[in-house]
């Protein structure tokens, strides 16, 4: 019964989210600070799923920058969004568009789409959000991994953030969320501890074409490192309540 009234609570306030959103940015003429907006509002259902969400460094950056977060499942919806900045937007997939309610307020908020399925186009794409970066002073969230993890660790990482933050001549924040894969139990009460974080911004600045490589690793081991030691933290706050 719990996990029923869960999703109707969680489906409907979406929906409402995603339509005040809609009109919130369009109203702000697709204002790049309307993202902050929605994802935050979305991030704040986060007790509706028992959560005890703790944030860290969460306006810690006030330059243009790559975010990146690692993706573990639907759950980041109302987790390391609420990590999402001002004059943030995120670049995403076209099809994302379609996705009723979310698709719309995804678009009016100024998000980026890209075809995915067209290298060709997506390496387009990454000089043209570079671009933006510099002309409209922005920073732009993106996943590395291009896909939801679902329990296989930090998957390994794309090329296109880093390029894109190379070209920009802007550093890479990363942003790390602990587990919550096999974590939420919508049928029990309390689902525990989730803690978000933002790092110290990586500087991009000694790195080209060559030894992009290097600093892919380097930002998935700094990475890799916060999240083991946040899940290690979890644990024993968990044990300790």
């Amino acid at each position: 019964m719990l996990k029923l009234l869960r999703i109707v609570a969680i489906a409907t306030l979406a929906i409402l989210i995603s339509v005040v959103g809609t009109i919130y940015a369009l109203i702000r003429l697709r204002h790049p600070s309307s993202v902050k907006f929605v994802a935050r509002s979305y991030a704040s259902m986060h007790p509706l799923l028992g959560i005890k969400l703790i944030t860290r460094n969460q306006d810690g950056f006030d330059k243009p920058a790559i975010y990146i977060g690692n993706h573990q499942n639907n759950y980041d919806m109302v987790t390391i969004s609420s990590m999402v900045t001002d004059r943030t937007v995120s670049v995403g997939k076209r099809s994302l568009i379609w996705i009723p309610f979310f698709g719309l307020v995804y678009w009016a908020t100024g998000n980026v789409f890209i075809h995915r399925e067209k290298r060709s186009s997506a390496i387009s794409t990454m000089n043209k959000v570079a671009d933006i970066i510099r002309e409209k002073q922005i920073s732009i969230w993106m996943f590395p991994e291009g896909t939801r993890s679902r329990g296989r660790g930090l998957l390994p990482f794309k090329t296109g953030a880093f390029h894109t933050a190379i070209a920009a001549g802007v550093p890479i924040i990363p942003v790390v969320c602990s587990n919550t894969h096999d974590k939420i139990d919508l049928n029990r009460k309390n689902n525990g501890i989730v803690i978000c974080e933002q790092l110290e911004p990586i500087d991009t600045s000694g790195y080209n074409r060559e030894n992009l490589r290097e600093l892919i690793e380097k930002c998935q081991t700094v990475m890799a490192n916060r999240i083991a030691e946040l899940d290690q933290e979890v644990a024993q706050m968990e044990q300790q309540s």
